[in-house]
């Protein structure tokens, strides 16, 4: 269930056309879906904007299959994170429109027709290595409704690359800046816009970047005001942050 669906049955209760005692039962049993396996947290679109989403990892293909199908029988978008091809192939049993994100190593299976895209949401990049990683973070803004802007390989190591983009930082809204290596290309960014900046440190990197450990200790020591950092490689949830601004920022208008 999801905000569009509460404010519907409300104007149905108010209107006379579903009674209070259906329209209680309704918010009851769409509260959770109880598997065994796992508990399925059908109120969260209504909570915050988008249904829960399905981390792929450590389960099987039959449980994520299964998560995917309560979500979507509710009437909601599916996202699962962290899958291969094989995951996506049962899935498309399930629903044939799923789509597989092969950089991003998700699926995707949206509820409905996509609305208009909301403006403002910018993701790049230091490197083209750190691509997987936006690519989930972009999947994810444009599952929640934001028209994203890609500004990719634009490192400190040649930061005449990232000048050339000056119209697309003025324009942004929030900006999720994805780097290995050393993480300089956040600090860079968060000093030139006056938007909130998303930093996500990125694996990518020789055998000192502790996989990731060096950008993530850079970034979170970044000297640049509204710097936020989110774990190594979690596309996910910087995409997922960088939408919710997004959002809130035009509801506030």
């Amino acid at each position: 269930m999801d905000r569009e669906r509460v404010k519907q049955l409300l104007e149905q209760v108010r209107a006379a056309e579903v009674s209070v005692e259906d329209a209680l039962d309704e918010l009851r049993l769409a509260h959770v879906d109880q598997l065994g396996f796992a508990t399925v947290d059908l109120h969260r679109a209504m909570r915050r904007g988008f249904p829960e989403v399905i981390f792929g990892p450590g389960k099987t293909t039959e449980e994520t299959v299964e998560i995917a199908r309560r979500l979507r029988d509710a009437g909601q978008t599916v996202l699962v994170t962290r899958v291969g091809p094989e995951v996506h192939a049962a899935l498309r049993k399930l629903a044939p429109e799923a789509v597989y994100h092969p950089r991003a190593r998700a699926v995707s299976i949206r509820s409905g027709e996509a609305g208009k895209a909301r403006p403002g949401v910018t993701v790049m990049t230091a490197g083209t290595s750190d691509r997987g990683v936006a690519d989930e973070a972009i999947v994810t803004a444009e599952l929640m409704g934001n028209e994203v802007r890609k500004i990719f390989d634009v490192g400190v190591a040649g930061v005449h690359r990232l000048l050339e983009h000056r119209e697309a930082l003025v324009q942004s809204k929030v900006i999720v800046v994805v780097a290995g290596m050393d993480g300089a290309l956040p600090t860079l960014v968060a000093g030139l816009t006056g938007c909130p900046v998303i930093g996500v440190p990125t694996s990518t990197g020789y055998g000192a970047g502790a996989k990731g450990e060096a950008a993530l200790l850079a970034m979170l020591n970044s000297c640049a005001a509204g710097l936020t950092v989110v774990n190594i490689d979690n596309g996910f949830g910087a995409g997922y942050a960088a939408g919710l601004i997004n959002r809130a920022r035009e509801e506030a208008k």
